[in-house]
């Protein structure tokens, strides 16, 4: 965010300035759901509060969408809305996990994982992750962290776009079951991967797929596949024993999640909506070859897999400058380009590593690497 308010103090200025910073997809929802917003707005619906864990109709469509994509048959009863993805994480960690629970994440992985954990008393337990483990954690990692009460696991991951096949995320879930260990599985990247041909589970495995991971909890949103970011609606697959818990904290801290927005992404289901977003994920395929080779010329390495989401981390040249914290800042100065430093995911190995986010779409991405070039070039 500080990188973003940079930006935008520079474009104020005058500058031009291609910002690869953002985890969001260029386009915004898809055009069905606009619609829908219209609708509701042109006969002025009454927006009351709905229920704190969302409105049926709603529900049933997202029980629905995993019938569709997954082939799992859900109650409503198990599907909870919530405000983003952001108030999946702070109701499930709240109802799963007391205070001084020790709570493991990868490392590189999201920042707010950790701070949301931190901020309710949780000890958070960093398992370092790199090339040599597919950015993903491994049951022997896991075996080295000590007694854990929870997990979060992402696949696709931020910034790395990481993902675990389903053997190794099967694993990883009968470990979690034998160790008692609470998996949150993050799956709001499921749709936006770029899998090889014959690939299983094209769009990432369900956690609620594995007999394993009954009790885990999974999280996903409207913000990353339907590109529905600022609408902050996100959902979460809660199981049993939590589901009291989640609806009783869902009314005091939200009272309800945004119910325009809630009705409004009914249209999200239809067809039509699919499609849309399937268009762009061809999109973003062919950007993030172009992203790819790009680093491959730059002679950037460590790369990350970058099977899912729309990120390429990897490990930059810094020249003269000591990390990548500097060397984004001179970057941004002199060519105008926006990357995220490594050290946001990664405060201890991440000072030579960036994360671009090829999202900003195909000449945006061409345009950055040539300036990328000549910074380089200048700098060696």
């Amino acid at each position: 965010m500080t990188v973003l308010a940079a930006v935008e103090r520079m474009r104020a200025a005058g500058r031009d300035v291609i910002s690869l910073c953002a985890g969001e997809p260029a386009g915004g929802a898809p055009a069905l759901v606009h619609t829908r917003a219209a609708e509701l707005h042109q006969h002025a619906a009454p927006f009351g509060y709905s229920p704190a864990v969302g409105v049926e109709p709603l529900r049933r469509a997202i029980a629905g969408h995993y019938r569709r994509w997954y082939d799992l048959e859900l109650e409503p009863d198990a599907v909870a809305v919530t405000t983003g993805s952001s108030g999946a994480f702070l109701l499930a960690f709240l109802a799963a996990f007391e205070h001084g629970d020790r709570v493991a994440l990868t490392r590189p992985g999201y920042p707010a994982y950790r701070n949301i954990l931190a901020a309710l008393g949780c000890e958070v337990v960093e398992i370092a992750v790199g090339p040599e483990s597919g950015f993903q954690p491994t049951t022997a990692l896991l075996d080295q962290a000590g007694p854990l009460a929870g997990l979060v696991l992402a696949s696709p991951a931020n910034p790395t776009g990481s993902m675990t096949s389903r053997a190794e995320l099967a694993e990883i879930a009968a470990w979690c079951a034998a160790h008692r260990t609470r998996l949150v599985s993050d799956e709001i990247y499921h749709g936006l991967t770029y899998p090889e041909p014959g690939m299983p589970d094209p769009r990432g495995t369900c956690a609620w797929e594995l007999e394993a991971a009954a009790s885990s909890v999974v999280v996903s949103s409207f913000s990353k596949y339907w590109g529905m970011t600022g609408w902050r609606l996100g959902w979460a697959l809660i199981p049993a024993d939590l589901r009291d818990a989640v609806d009783a904290l869902a009314g005091n801290l939200a009272l309800c999640p945004p119910v325009p927005a809630q009705h409004a992404a009914l249209a999200a289901f239809e067809p039509e909506s699919y499609a849309e977003a399937d268009a762009r994920l061809a999109d973003l395929a062919r950007t993030r070859a172009l992203a790819l080779d790009g680093a491959a010329r730059l002679g950037w390495g460590p790369v990350a897999p970058a099977d899912g989401a729309f990120y390429l981390y990897a490990g930059v040249p810094l020249g003269t400058y000591p990390d990548s914290a500097t060397w984004c800042q001179a970057l941004l100065e002199q060519q105008g380009v926006a990357l995220v430093p490594g050290v946001d995911f990664d405060g201890v190995d991440g000072g030579r590593y960036v994360r671009l986010s090829f999202a900003a779409g195909a000449p945006a991405v061409t345009e950055a690497f040539d300036r990328i070039a000549t910074f380089q070039a200048a700098h060696p």
